[in-house]
C-alpha cells in the first residue's frame, strides 16, 4: 500500500486530535498540522509529541519575500516543529505582487543553518498560479544543489500546482512530500482554477494525479502522499473517512493498475 498521510486542510474543522484519529482510522502514516486554520494549532495546548507523526508544519508564508520578520516566523515555527517531534517545517512563496530576484536564495541561506541545528527539513512547495513568484520547482532544485546547507531543504511536489505551472520535469529524488487533491471540473481554463477546485482524487480528476504519483514512483520517490484538499464541499462532508477511503482505494488501484 501506498503510504498516505492527512494534511489538516482536508478537515479543518477537526481538531488536532480528531484530525490524528481520521489518519489512524486510515492507517495513514502521519499527518501535517497547519498554523493557518481557525482551530488553532496544537487545539491551543503546548506542542508534545504524540503517536501520530507529524510530518510537517506548516507554514511561512511569503518566504521568499525576506525579512526579519520572516526570519522570525521560521525560527518559531521550526522550535514547534522540534516541540512536537515533526520532521520538517513547510515553506510557501508569495503570491501576488512582487519579490526580490535573489529572495529565494537569500531566504535559504539564512534558514538552512537554522534548520540545520534542528535537525529540520524546509518543504518548499512552489504554487502554480500565474502571479505566484515561485511556479518551478527547478529554480530550488538550482540553488538545493548548490548552496551550502541545500540538504536541509526539500520539494514538496503537489499534483495541483505542478499541473497549473505546465512543468514538465519531475525531481524525485529531491522530494521529500508530496500533495495530493484532484479537480474534477473539466469546464474552467486552467488559468481560472482555484484552491476551492480541489477535491479528493477519483476518476474524474483532470490533474493526472495517478500519472504523476507513476512517475514519482518510477524515479524512486519513497516519501508520503499527503492529502491536502481546500473544496468546502469536501469540507463540509458528513463522513471523509468514508470518502477519504475511496479516493485511497482507487489511487491505490489505478497505480497498480499502471504499473502492471
Amino acid at each position: 500500500m501506498l503510504p498516505f498521510a492527512l494534511n489538516h486542510m482536508t478537515v479543518p474543522s477537526f481538531s488536532m486530535k480528531q484530525a490524528n484519529a481520521l489518519a489512524c482510522a486510515l492507517d495513514m502514516i502521519g499527518v501535517e498540522l497547519r498554523n493557518d486554520l481557525d482551530v488553532p494549532l496544537f487545539d491551543d495546548q503546548k506542542p508534545t509529541i504524540g503517536k501520530m507523526t507529524v510530518l510537517a508544519l506548516a507554514e511561512v508564508k511569503a518566504f521568499n519575500a525576506f525579512n526579519d520578520a520572516t526570519f522570525a516566523a521560521a525560527v518559531t515555527l521550526m522550535d514547534q516543529a522540534v516541540a512536537c517531534g515533526a520532521k520538517a517545517i513547510a515553506l510557501i512563496p508569495q503570491v501576488g505582487g512582487e519579490v526580490s530576484s535573489d529572495g529565494l536564495r537569500t531566504a535559504m541561506i539564512a534558514l538552512g543553518p537554522e534548520l540545520e541545528k534542528r535537525g529540520l527539513v524546509g518543504l518548499i512547495e512552489p504554487i502554480g498560479f500565474l502571479n505566484s513568484t515561485l511556479r518551478n520547482k527547478s529554480d530550488v532544485v538550482a540553488l538545493i544543489e548548490s548552496i551550502e546547507h541545500g540538504a536541509q531543504f526539500g520539494l514538496v511536489h503537489d499534483t495541483f500546482h505542478h499541473f497549473l505551472s505546465g512543468e514538465k520535469d519531475f525531481y524525485p529524488l529531491h522530494t521529500k512530500l508530496v500533495h495530493i487533491s484532484g479537480v474534477s471540473n473539466h469546464t474552467k481554463d486552467v488559468a481560472d482554477i482555484q484552491d476551492a477546485d480541489r477535491v479528493l482524487v477519483d476518476a474524474d480528476d483532470r490533474l493526472g494525479n495517478v500519472a504523476q504519483i507513476q512517475e514519482l514512483l518510477r524515479g524512486g520517490y519513497e516519501g508520503p502522499f499527503s492529502f491536502e484538499v481546500f473544496s468546502p464541499d469536501v469540507h463540509a462532508l458528513s463522513d471523509p473517512k468514508a470518502a477519504l477511503s475511496c479516493s485511497i482505494r482507487f489511487i491505490q488501484d489505478a497505480v497498480m493498475a499502471h504499473a502492471a
